[in-house]
């Protein structure tokens, strides 16, 4: 982990400000905005890109995608530029939580993926870019956006030490960890053979 040096108080206000911007439930209000319908009631009820895609608006999927990147990035580059590593970790922490237990939509919201990347890329961008490509592969070879989300944070913690980012080692364990639980539903279904693919309503 790194070294904290950053004020308590700060750090709080950091890890406040991590969790507003990753709270912004942009899948809910694109869908609303472009009249695709209301998330909760279509396919997994899941507010996330993947869900989105089940519109059938490919467009609004992949903007759902990078608006959820985005605000994990920004909450990890305004905490670092400002204050460091340590409230820039705890600001990726953060975002990620907002993301899936957003306070205003009672605590459910999606399973992170698009946030983790995008928090990642931000953190150092050889390592986002390496997650990345594992959740690329993975998804060009299953067509499976679960399982895609799964490698991508498995290997995280490989690539954070094969890449030279100890001081992140803690924090992608914490997310792995994370990741895995908000698919527990989808790896019952993987392990069932009853996950659906990508592009089926």
């Amino acid at each position: 982990m790194p070294v904290i040096d950053t004020p308590a108080l700060l750090l709080a206000l950091w890890a406040a400000l991590g969790y507003l911007l990753g709270s912004i439930p942009f899948g809910l209000i694109l869908s609303r905005a472009m009249g695709l319908g209301n998330l909760r009631e279509i396919g997994s009820g899941n507010i996330g890109a993947t869900n989105v895609l089940r519109t059938g608006n490919k467009g609004a999927a992949a903007l759902t995608l990078l608006l959820d990147a985005a605000k994990g990035a920004a909450a990890v580059l305004l905490a670092h530029a400002i204050s460091g590593e340590d409230a820039a970790q705890l600001a990726a922490l953060a975002a990620f939580l907002g993301h899936c237990f957003p306070l205003w939509l009672g605590f459910r919201g999606g399973k992170g993926v698009a946030t983790f990347l995008g928090l990642m890329l931000a953190l150092a961008w050889p390592l986002g870019l390496a997650c990345c490509l594992s959740w690329a592969v993975s998804v060009a070879v299953t067509r499976i956006s679960s399982m895609g989300a799964l490698m991508a944070a498995a290997l995280s913690t490989i690539w954070i030490m094969a890449l030279g980012y100890p001081q992140m080692f803690l924090l992608g364990v914490v997310l792995t960890l994370l990741v895995f639980a908000r698919h527990h539903a989808n790896i019952a279904r993987l392990r069932a053979g009853t996950e659906p693919k990508i592009g089926r309503k």
